[in-house]
Formats: structure tokens, C-alpha cells, sequence
């Protein structure tokens, strides 16, 4: 008779745990012993570099506008985002399967293909402008290129699918008798959503939050095509740093400070959903 052992969890694990350390925490222990060198040439050890880095008025300009772009596209994407989601819920099993289609389909096409796309839409010949001259909303075209309004535009299409899919998977698993027994009990269409549908797909929408958050602080290719030089955020500066003026151990600085605003801006977001869907409760 043979004995099948199972294998222990730690075992189990051990194949990502080895790929988490090979491509996430070796890279992050060499960024960090490259931004302890105080030259360009990396032969002196010192804090040289980060006192450089956060005692220029510059930079700090550069985090800001950075955590404000995900913030704002974050805004753009949930109002836009939850109404289709909204229409995906009351669509039959045909429809949705439409909706989820068109939702995926941008994924299929490089971000660089969708990204210079935008570059003839939001040009002063570009469709954008051509509708608000068409309709009398302007009287010239605007300038929406190497602008953050412009590029927020632009993050908002590109970054779609990942507010809509984790939202959608959670409200497909929504049971419809709910929505149901509130209108039955005499709730409004607008109660009904606030009071039902949003806190129960609220786990959904934070995870489209943080991954639109900590994707459009981290387009580099958006930022540099659509935003231009005129628009300088934390990738182009770490672009800069390592591959023109090859400063690595202050590039090394500002891809630390652009891991660690990431991760206070997705930590805030999920502090707001949870503190949300307690209020909700």
C-alpha cells in the first residue's frame, strides 16, 4: 500500500516565492544599495543623493503632480466607469456579454497603439476639437496635447479595463433578489443604489481603484507621448536620470520615492473603501 504524503504549504508556495524574489526584491535591494552612493560613478558610499533629491523644491513638485495624475484619473475613471458598469447589471446575458467584450477589446491593442492614437484625437485637427467647433462650444481649437487635462483624457480610455473587469466580476456575483425585495419594500431606484448596489460592489471598485491608480503614476509611455517635456512626472524623471545624464544611484532615488507614493496612494484608497463600506453597513 503507498502512502501519498501531501505536500506542506510553505512547499506549495515556494515556486512564487522565488519568482517574487528573483524580479521584485533583488531589484529593490539593488535600487536601494545604488541610491547609497553620493557619485554619479558609484564608488562613494553616503546620503548624498537623497539629501540632493529631497531638498530640491522641483522634485517635490514632480511627486505631487505625479500622486495628483493618479488621483485625478482615478476621479475620471470611477465616474465614468460605474455608469457602464451600472448598465452592464441591468443587461441580459447577451448584452453583457457585448459589454464585456468591448471592455477586454482595448487590452488586445498595444498601449503604444492606443497611446498615439489619442495624439490625433486631442490634436487642434483632432476630433475633440472638431466637435466643440462644430457645436459652437468653441471658438477656436484648444489645447489639449502636452496638457494634464489632455492626458487625464487620455488615461481615462486607456485605463478603463482595469476599474471595469474587477468591478464587473464582483457585480456579475451580485444577487439580483436583493435589488428586488428593496424596490418591493418601497426604496427608490436612487436609495436602491446607494443603499445596495454600491456597498456591495464597493470591494470591486477599490480594486479598480488601485490599479488604475498605480498604473497611470507609472505610464511612462502616456506621460512622455501625450504629456510631452512640458509635463514631468516621476517615470520621465527616472528616464532622465539613468538614461541621459546616467546619474544612477539619484534615479535610483526617485524610483524608491515613485514605489513608495504608489504605495501610500493604493494604501489610501483602501483605507476610503473600507471606511466606506463601513459608513454603508
Amino acid at each position: 500500500m503507498t502512502v501519498r504524503v501531501r505536500p506542506a504549504e510553505w512547499q506549495l508556495a515556494l515556486p512564487l516565492a522565488l519568482a517574487y524574489a528573483a524580479f521584485f526584491l533583488v531589484p529593490l535591494l539593488l535600487l536601494i544599495g545604488v541610491s547609497a552612493f553620493d557619485d554619479e560613478k558609484i564608488t562613494t558610499l553616503g546620503f548624498a543623493q537623497w539629501r540632493r533629491f529631497l531638498a530640491d523644491p522641483f522634485t517635490w513638485k514632480v511627486i505631487v503632480d505625479t500622486v495628483k495624475l493618479g488621483g485625478l484619473t482615478v476621479a475620471a475613471t470611477a465616474l465614468v466607469g460605474y455608469p457602464v458598469a451600472l448598465v452592464y447589471l441591468g443587461a441580459g446575458p447577451r448584452w453583457q456579454r457585448v459589454i464585456l467584450f468591448v471592455v477586454i477589446l482595448p487590452l488586445l491593442t498595444s498601449v503604444v497603439v492606443r497611446t498615439f492614437a489619442w495624439i490625433v484625437i486631442l490634436g487642434r485637427e483632432g476630433v475633440i476639437n472638431q466637435a466643440l467647433l462644430w457645436l459652437g462650444l468653441a471658438p477656436a481649437p484648444l489645447r489639449l496635447l502636452q496638457t494634464e487635462h489632455g492626458l487625464v483624457m487620455a488615461l481615462t480610455q486607456i485605463e478603463m479595463p482595469l476599474l471595469l473587469l474587477p468591478l464587473l466580476s464582483v457585480m456579475s456575483r451580485m444577487d439580483p433578489s436583493l435589488r428586488d425585495a428593496s424596490a418591493a419594500l418601497g426604496a427608490s431606484k436612487w436609495r436602491t443604489l446607494v443603499r445596495v448596489t454600491l456597498p456591495l460592489s464597493l470591494p470591486g471598485l477599490v480594486a479598480g481603484c488601485m490599479l488604475v491608480f498605480a498604473s497611470s503614476t507609472t505610464a511612462f509611455i502616456s506621460q512622455f507621448v501625450i504629456g510631452g517635456n512640458r509635463l514631468v512626472y516621476l517615470p520621465l524623471l527616472i528616464w532622465q536620470q539613468s538614461l541621459v545624464v546616467y546619474n544612477w544611484p539619484l534615479a535610483s532615488v526617485a524610483a524608491l520615492t515613485l514605489l513608495v507614493s504608489v504605495g501610500l496612494g493604493v494604501t489610501a484608497i483602501a483605507a476610503v473603501g473600507r471606511r466606506s463600506r463601513a459608513y454603508a453597513v
